[in-house]
């Protein structure tokens, strides 16, 4: 087991995500770990440790993507897009939603973090949406918030609060409800002690290396691995959607260009990754855009 260098330590808690779905999600862990590697590859790649512990990792990437080579989640980019950020969305609405009753526990607060480091891994799709950005924002905020009132024996204030500087209805706007929705601006002020660097029961222990497994009874599992908030989340590999019904022929001499079934095939593919996750709305909206496309050239 390598011991991970002290210049790659912000990839840790990615790295430790990736170990807990080892089994339970192993399209996270994988994902978890890429970002890892493409973070530390900049962060540091030249001297003998960093070098040696990220040739390990990407060695690593190598056999898993071999495993894992028949899910569409890492064959095909913008399915295994849909998986990791619905996967955080997830995440995020646990914790939201125990925050939202009263319920604070390390359990919420980790699944607020885990949120965040998920959405640090979107990014090696592409650049972050400023939604994201502001979803990350927040969920790191709070689990750094509400860790410190624990910690100093306060209540913490139930629900979307705002930031420091902030109005109110901004922070609403990234409670459960606001999640896939608006997008706001929030400027920074986070307590002054943060929740990674601070929470030491929760992360006991030296750094993860690339094996790292958590000791037994070191701290909280997080939330229940196939249920967060009673919805539903099979762990393992992704389900690919079902073929759809036949359907007949767009009317009125519709032309339809390549890059309009490249759209769809993309719609109907982020349905299928919802229904994994018995996310029926996100599911139906992105079925009707794609049959809107294809009978009327026009999303």
């Amino acid at each position: 087991m390598a011991a991970l260098p002290a210049q790659l330590r912000s990839i840790q808690h990615h790295l430790r995500t990736a170990q807990e779905h080892e089994r339970r999600d192993p399209v996270v862990a994988y994902y978890c770990r890429l970002y890892a590697m493409q973070t530390g590859m900049k962060l540091d790649s030249k001297t003998p440790e960093c070098r040696k512990f990220l040739i390990k990792l990407m060695d690593q990437l190598e056999l898993m993507k071999k495993d894992l080579g028949d899910n569409d989640s890492i064959s095909q980019e913008v399915v295994g897009n849909a998986h990791i950020e619905n996967y955080a969305l997830k995440m995020f609405l646990y914790a939201d939603n125990e925050d939202r009753a009263g319920r604070f526990h390390k359990n919420m607060i980790k699944s607020f973090y885990t949120a965040s480091l998920l959405l640090d891994v979107v990014s090696v799709f592409g650049e972050l949406s400023e939604e994201n950005i502001q979803h990350r924002k927040y969920a790191r905020w709070k689990a750094t918030y509400i860790h410190n009132c624990l910690k100093n024996g306060e209540t913490p204030q139930a629900g979307p609060i705002a930031m420091e500087g902030e109005e109110d209805g901004e922070a609403d706007e990234f409670g459960a409800a606001g999640f896939s929705g608006h997008g706001g601006s929030f400027r920074a002020g986070a307590p002054s002690e943060s929740y990674e660097d601070q929470d030491k029961s929760l992360y006991p222990g030296p750094a993860p290396g690339i094996g790292f497994t958590p000791s037994p009874g070191s701290g909280p599992s997080g939330p229940p691995s196939t249920n967060y908030n009673n919805i539903h989340i099979p762990p393992g590999a992704h389900a690919p959607a079902n073929t759809p019904a036949e359907l007949p022929p767009p009317a009125g001499g519709v032309h339809l260009t390549a890059e309009d079934f490249t759209k769809a095939q993309k719609l109907c593919k982020y349905a299928g990754s919802a229904l994994q996750y018995e996310d029926v709305g996100t599911a139906i909206q992105n079925l009707q855009k794609a049959l809107t496309l294809l009978t009327t050239g026009k999303e």
